[in-house]
């Protein structure tokens, strides 16, 4: 089957059209606007596809055991569609999803969307304070979620929080803590007290039911906020973003095309469903063209990941890039198929050259793409393209997207010139509604419709970005601006070093020094001696790392970040610690 395009009837995108250069020297770039964006739902984007593709396979969930059609994947949406409305819940309530991926997260995804029900995500990392905060932060009437994931019970975290559930009757919670939850619906077949199970919503859809989805499906409109998705919070307590469906779909259907994602592939998603990759990148995604998707396991697993691309005949693969290096990594990586395998995208940090080199050369993906953005951004506002050189694959994070302006600015808002470092911000259908019951916080982010990334980036003549860091992650040593993304990328040169964090930590004399974890390759050791000697007359002397530490992995959040302030925090207790 050939592509499927909305009913807008888009061709395919011109990505790279001359609009995305740099305009009069200046570190501003506008995204072609050769193709109209699309005014369509959530909901309407899902049944175009299931018009088109309706016999096709939508979603493997392996771990699960769970195959649906298109077809059949619509009729466990309107089930779910219809059994929420059925508990009391009406357009506009927030209903949250605490859940690995699994098959229910996509179903609830679509259901709420299809009722205009404001998806909540969660992350499966929460504990009981960030749960808590979560669930009052929004508002939030109804929570749906698993049994638990990895060392997380999730069903004694929400009695520990809520113990009224004990003696509630499902639908009737007055909890102390939680005083806008009324509803706790868990998955799997045991049963708790003051719970639904999953499978109470999935109610039969009589013409009842239809008729008030109907009625309710036509009032909906593609810029009503449609998800509340809760940023890291890696300084004070995280915020959530709030999307539209105009913001997710647009991006969704941009990124595909990025990707020359069509009907006939077949995406393994082993990123998870909570974050923006797995739910735009991936399910919409695919969604918007009537691509396939796998789901290798609740959780990433390299091997299992490995084993649903070459078991699947999966022509595509996401991933960070600590995800493809531990995926190389597998000892029994030659016993795997990926000769399939053509497309992808890796995302959320820097790609070493050795690791984008072995994905293109050994997984055969040869049009795997870059691309760059934040959750308050829908996410994606970068992209590399299939065709663009290997060089810029790994050096930048491709060009401008369609129907979005991006500048680069110095601290005083001025637009900075081209190849100049400055603060990125982007302009557009993609930037976010605000942050939810947060107007403080939403006025700082966005200002004159421009969103403040607090990323450091740079501009090339040709329209390509480079991220070199942070605005809160610069070191400044002796006054001197030290941006570690620029360390990281020369010390990704060094034959011995598998992957490296640059971080700041403080220092009596010059207020921080720069200190670099490293991940050796092969079992290699590097030793300072080893980078000063490697960094000698080739970058400034303030740059070169004053500690270095060998390591086995880096904390990670669970999509796969470094988390550098554990690191940060964990190297200033060594330090303190050797100097007694």
């Amino acid at each position: 089957m050939s592509q499927v395009a909305p009913p807008t009837e888009l061709g395919a995108s011109k990505l790279h059209a001359d609009d995305q250069l740099p305009i009069d020297g200046l570190s501003y770039v506008v995204g072609s606007r050769a193709q109209p964006l699309l005014q369509l739902t959530v909901s309407e984007l899902l049944a175009h596809t299931v018009k088109a593709c309706g016999p096709r396979s939508a979603f493997i969930f392996s771990e699960q055991g769970v195959r649906w059609t298109w077809s059949e994947f619509q009729e466990q949406v309107d089930a779910m569609a219809s059994g929420l409305l059925a508990i009391g819940l009406v357009p506009g309530d927030r209903v949250g999803i605490w859940s690995p991926n699994r098959s229910e997260w996509v179903v609830v995804q679509f259901a709420t969307a299809k009722v205009g029900i404001i998806l909540v995500n969660i992350n499966p990392a929460y504990r009981v304070s960030e749960l808590s905060y979560a669930l009052n932060t929004v508002d939030m009437k109804a929570l749906i979620l698993a049994q638990g994931f990895k060392q997380s019970d999730y069903i004694d975290m929400m009695y520990t929080l809520a113990p009224e559930l004990y003696s509630a009757e499902p639908g009737h919670l007055h909890a102390k803590q939680l005083p806008s939850l009324r509803w706790v619906v868990r998955m799997g077949d045991e049963h708790s007290p003051g719970m639904l199970n999953y499978s109470d919503l999935m109610r039969p859809i009589g013409p009842e039911s239809v008729d008030r989805i109907n009625a309710i499906e036509l009032g909906l409109n593609a810029h009503d906020d449609i998800n509340i998705q809760f940023t890291s919070g890696t300084t004070g307590h995280p915020k959530g973003a709030t999307l539209s469906h105009h913001n997710v779909v647009n991006n969704a259907w941009c990124v595909a095309q990025a990707m020359k994602l069509t009907a006939l592939d077949r995406l393994c998603v082993p990123v998870p469903l909570y974050h923006c990759f797995g739910m735009v990148l991936s399910v919409l995604a695919c969604t918007s063209v009537g691509a396939s998707m796998v789901f290798p396991g609740e959780a990433f697993d390299p091997a299992a990941t490995l084993k649903a691309v070459s078991d699947e005949s999966c022509t595509a693969l996401h991933g960070v890039p600590t995800m493809f290096i531990a995926e190389l990594s597998v000892p029994s990586f030659s016993d795997y198929d990926l000769s399939t395998l053509r497309t992808g995208i890796m995302a959320g940090a820097l790609c070493p050259i050795a690791t984008m080199e072995s994905v293109v050369k050994d997984m055969h993906m040869t049009d795997v793409t870059i691309s760059y953005g934040m959750t308050e951004t829908s996410p994606v506002s970068f992209q590399s393209s299939t065709d663009d050189p290997l060089d810029k694959r790994v050096s930048t994070v491709g060009r401008v997207m369609p129907h979005l302006e991006v500048k680069i600015i110095d601290e005083h808002g001025q637009v900075v010139a081209v190849g100049e470092k400055g603060e990125l911000c982007t302009k557009g259908y993609a930037v976010m509604t605000g942050y939810w019951g947060d107007e403080v916080r939403t006025a700082d982010a966005i200002q004159d419709d421009w969103m403040h990334t607090g990323d450091l980036a740079v501009v090339d003549t040709d329209g390509y970005c480079s991220i070199v860091g942070r605005l809160k992650d610069m070191v400044v040593r002796g006054g001197e601006n030290i941006y570690p993304r620029e360390v990281e990328e020369f010390l990704f040169r060094h034959p011995n070093i598998a992957d490296v964090q640059v971080f700041g930590v403080p220092d009596h004399k010059y207020g921080e020094e720069v200190c670099a974890w490293i991940i050796p390759r092969h079992g290699e050791l590097v030793t300072l001696g080893d980078v000063k000697l490697f960094c000698k007359d080739q970058i400034a002397h303030y740059k070169i790392p004053r500690y270095v530490k060998c390591v086995d992995a880096f904390p990670m959040t669970v999509t796969g970040k470094p988390k550098k302030f554990e690191m940060r925090d964990a190297m200033v207790l060594e330090l303190a610690s050797s100097r007694t």
